[in-house]
């Protein structure tokens, strides 16, 4: 695990963390990270089996949570103001606020898959996955005239990117982890969930566990917006939310 980190000369500013989903890079919160970053502290998270540059391999939701808890008790003093987990990004933040061995005053968990499922579901989704960012990295071009917008470009270009450093293996794995834990227990004062309505068959029963453990969640439901769209298509409206968030 990597931390790319754009705090220059702002150490009296509060800190966000952003941590990507399964095979995105960092990058994809880099407009994100352009709006804020001159008001704030920010670390942007590198996990293994997609980062940029360097060959790894994806090991477990666990290990990448205790990667970034071990991080934030040696470079931040063991707290963080904001941390958004998109997707796997948040299923590693749940693990995170699960131990509470550090202080997130607000944490942001958008479509984060909460919940295990049956083993024979895992294994078939998990070469499912795998058989998708196949193609979108080999097919690129026949997927970007076959949908033609702004966020599935985004998503084809991440998958350019990052697919070569961890290949099949890091997505195979990277699904496996995700798939067959499920969120016991969760610790802080601020928890957020989103998600958009066209992911909100997979998202909506994430939710409601969520509700289950933490009565206090906020559940925030964004209408027209698929897996990732928000961050991608209006970064904008996460940046008035996060500034709302921080005040």
């Amino acid at each position: 695990m990597n931390f790319v980190s754009f705090e220059e000369n702002k150490t009296d500013k509060p800190l966000i963390m952003l941590i990507p989903g399964l095979g995105v890079s960092y990058e994809i919160f880099l407009p994100l990270i352009n709006l804020l970053k001159n008001r704030y502290r920010i670390v942007a998270v590198q996990i293994d089996g997609f980062i940029l540059g360097k060959h790894t391999s994806f090991t477990s939701i666990d290990d990448q949570a205790s990667q970034i808890i071990g991080y934030v008790k040696s470079s931040h003093n063991g707290r963080v103001d904001c941390v958004y987990g998109l997707s796997l990004g948040g299923k590693i933040l749940s693990r995170v606020l699960e131990r509470n061995e550090i202080i997130i005053n607000h944490a942001i968990m958008d479509a984060a898959p909460l919940l295990s499922l049956p083993n024979w579901l895992v294994e078939m989704l998990r070469y499912f996955q795998s058989a998708n960012v196949w193609t979108c990295f080999h097919w690129r071009k026949f997927w970007s005239w076959v949908f033609h917008s702004h966020y599935f470009d985004v998503l084809l270009d991440e998958c350019r990117k990052i697919y070569p450093y961890g290949g099949r293996k890091a997505v195979l794995d990277g699904y496996k982890s995700v798939y067959t834990s499920t969120l016991q227990a969760i610790y802080g004062s601020n928890i957020y969930y989103w998600y958009g309505t066209k992911e909100a068959f997979v998202a909506r029963p994430q939710s409601k566990h969520l509700l289950r453990l933490c009565p206090t969640a906020n559940i925030e439901i964004f209408p027209g917006m698929n897996h990732g769209q928000l961050l991608v298509d209006n970064p904008e409206m996460i940046m008035m939310k996060i500034e709302k968030m921080l005040e």
